[in-house]
């Protein structure tokens, strides 16, 4: 028989378990263990000439926010990072610098009409299926 003065309430037990947040690998066998970084290697993969979302990163990445991605991504500064292939989720260029961003899309072939990127679907990239 049990006794109740035995039983510990729930309220009282702290888990055991933490949640524990993946760390990606990079190719070279390096861990990447901090946010900004691991949101800098999903847009490093990015290929030319195609675009992806602040919010296709942030599920990929499991974030809460598609904000996180863009405040993560507005630290780049003199990183190499193909910052411009990534837009929001309506096709739009948006984040710092619009123009230059335009700019390097146009290059790369991607075809933009006002601030738009035209055949937006055909050209997203996916980073859930891509990586």
């Amino acid at each position: 028989m049990v006794n109740k003065k035995d039983i510990k309430t729930t309220k009282s037990l702290k888990s055991p378990f933490k949640r524990e947040r993946l760390i990606s690998v990079k190719p070279s066998g390096k861990k990447e263990e901090s946010l900004v970084g691991l949101v800098y290697e999903v847009v490093r993969q990015i290929p030319s000439g195609r675009v992806t979302t602040y919010g296709a990163i942030a599920a990929v990445l499991d974030l809460p926010n598609p904000r996180m991605v863009g405040r993560a991504m507005r630290t780049a500064t003199n990183i190499e990072l193909p910052a411009h292939r990534v837009i929001n989720s309506t096709g739009h260029v948006t984040g710092e610098h619009p123009l230059q961003r335009l700019q390097l899309l146009k290059k790369e072939g991607v075809k933009v009409k006002g601030e738009k990127v035209v055949d937006f679907r055909d050209l997203f990239w996916d980073p859930a299926k891509e990586l």
